[in-house]
């Protein structure tokens, strides 16, 4: 029988994987291993979610079947959020969709828009599901790198130019997981132009919106005039209100994208479990202060990394935004590259990093450090980074 599934064929083997049994075999022998790996939030949802949560689970109408696309509520709650935070207006009933997660939403769109061949314009590195989902639905992937060493706009120029067919779509993710890269209004006045012009369809990924640590919060694409007529944007709640587990997110913008997914979840899903989806509008409606709370941790976790490792032969620059750090390799260990770096990090220093070829190519150089232990704990795996690079050159050549 043969089992060479043809969208299995187009999934490589998960990079991350090796890394992670380790880390798995590890704690199994008892090692206490402090996980920068996973961005998975650490921090508790604000108390009157989960209260409502509690209260709505009680009412036996809330355990049937819910909504695909989200209670009318939840999506009003939405509209509200980026009416309040953008200034942006949008129609609840034809421009948002729940989803369950971002991420479910970005892949059940490429599944709704794309044919096999198509072609997707996507950011190198990038989040894993802005490329393979795409590669499910049958798409060809067009790579933008996006290192300092190119400019984007060449390269999206230059993508458009030798794509043949023409590409479909643009992904796009500001603030970025993993580079934790930040852009302003004026990027995506150019970016929309362009996508107009060539009548490219643009979806833009703000899972990140809200964990920002200077005085210019990040924007949203759908501020620029027109951009509604080619773009859409997907949000989470999983970041900005710690809600990374009740996988509650959104897609907001052009009508007849937002009108695809819809179809396409309706026959793939019933919509999140109808307390989350009550709980979601506490979250949006309710008391803010707890995203102030959540970013001010998270600047002080990245201080408290940053200038720990500031002098130690490898330097960790400052993110502006994300629970990421974006890290470049230390010197000695560019050509042993982020895989085997991690995984040496791992056995020497008890430290657990995602490696940066795991988003891409162009990642390799690179790890990510995920800020999600507290501040007593990334002392301790500053402590243990810092000897291990005192041991360095040992260490690499038990690999050579």
């Amino acid at each position: 029988m043969n089992s060479e599934f043809y969208r299995i064929k187009r999934l490589p083997p998960y990079v991350f994987a090796e890394v992670n049994a380790m880390k798995a075999k590890a704690r199994a022998a008892g090692d206490d291993i402090i996980d920068f790996g996973m961005g998975n939030p650490d921090l508790m949802p604000p108390q009157h979610v989960i209260d409502k949560v509690t209260e709505t689970m009680k009412d036996p109408k809330a355990h049937r079947y819910s909504a695909s696309k989200g209670i009318p509520g939840l999506r009003k709650a939405m509209a509200a959020y980026y009416e309040r935070r953008f200034n942006v207006s949008v129609d609840p009933d034809s421009e948002v969709i729940a989803t369950l997660g971002s991420k479910e939403g970005l892949a059940n769109l490429a599944q709704a828009i794309t044919a096999p061949g198509d072609v997707i314009l996507v950011p190198n590195p990038s989040y894993p599901i802005h490329h393979f989902g795409f590669i499910i639905a049958g798409a060809t992937i067009r790579h933008l790198p996006t290192t300092k060493d190119h400019d984007f706009m060449e390269m999206l120029d230059q993508a458009v130019k030798h794509s043949v067919p023409k590409p479909l779509a643009l992904v796009i993710n500001y603030p970025s997981n993993p580079t934790a890269e930040v852009v302003d209004l004026d990027f995506y006045k150019e970016v929309v132009a362009f996508c107009k012009k060539h009548e490219i369809y643009i979806l833009s990924d703000l899972a990140y919106a809200e964990i920002y640590f200077n005085d210019v919060p990040p924007p949203s694409i759908l501020q620029v005039n027109g951009a509604r007529d080619i773009a859409v944007e997907f949000t989470s709640l999983s970041k900005t209100y710690s809600m990374a587990g009740w996988r509650m997110g959104f897609a907001v913008g052009n009508k007849e994208l937002i009108a695809a997914l819809t179809r396409m979840k309706s026959y793939v899903d019933y919509g999140a479990f109808t307390p989350i989806q009550v709980a979601a509008i506490a979250a949006l409606n309710g008391p803010q202060d707890c995203i102030d709370e959540y970013r001010a941790t998270y600047k002080k976790r990245r201080d408290v990394l940053v200038d720990g490792m500031a002098g130690s032969g490898w330097e960790i620059p400052s993110p502006q935004a994300t629970m990421f750090a974006w890290v470049p390799l230390p010197d000695s260990w560019k050509e042993a590259g982020s895989m085997e770096f991690s995984k040496a990090l791992l056995t020497h220093a008890k430290v657990a990093v995602a490696p940066g070829l795991g988003f891409g190519e162009y990642g390799d150089g690179f790890v990510r450090i995920a800020l999600v232990e507290n501040e007593q704990r990334i002392r301790q795996a500053v402590r243990n980074m810092k000897q291990f690079m005192q041991n360095s050159d040992k260490y690499l050549k038990d690999i050579k």
